[in-house]
């Protein structure tokens, strides 16, 4: 014969499992907000979804990374690919904790601006990929 559970064991299994079933799931870490961080992550995406991969839209320019900056402002250029000496065609920067974005320069001026708004916006959120 099987043993009948009694009311007794089966009332706090049952309040166990409600209870557990009504825990918050713990939100996963958010990425580092300061400048710096946030720079490298888009530094890492920019050259590896621009330049990496051979995107057409980027063939024609070359990744400079100025992370090391003094003034508090990490940066990112894009420059002509022949000419790195150059004036910068994009110019992506952070500054402060948490960190405020700015993309400025002539590429932000033609059509592929909007996928770079979008992408930096990703990376620096802690997003990955392309």
């Amino acid at each position: 014969m099987r043993p009948v559970l009694s009311a007794k064991l089966v009332l706090p299994l049952v309040a166990v499992a409600a209870l557990a079933a009504c825990q918050t799931k713990t939100p996963p870490p958010k990425a580092n907000g300061g400048a710096l961080p946030t720079m490298e992550r888009i530094a890492l995406g920019a050259n590896a979804c621009w330049f990496k991969s051979g995107d057409p839209a980027f063939k024609s320019y070359r990744l400079a990374p100025e992370l090391n900056s003094f003034t508090g402002r990490p940066r990112i250029l894009v420059v002509h690919r022949n000419s790195p000496e150059s004036r910068p065609l994009l110019v992506v920067q952070a500054e402060g904790n948490p960190a405020k974005l700015a993309a400025f320069g002539p590429m932000m001026s033609e059509p592929v601006s909007a996928r770079i708004a979008t992408d930096v916006k990703r990376w620096a959120a802690g997003g990955k990929g392309c």
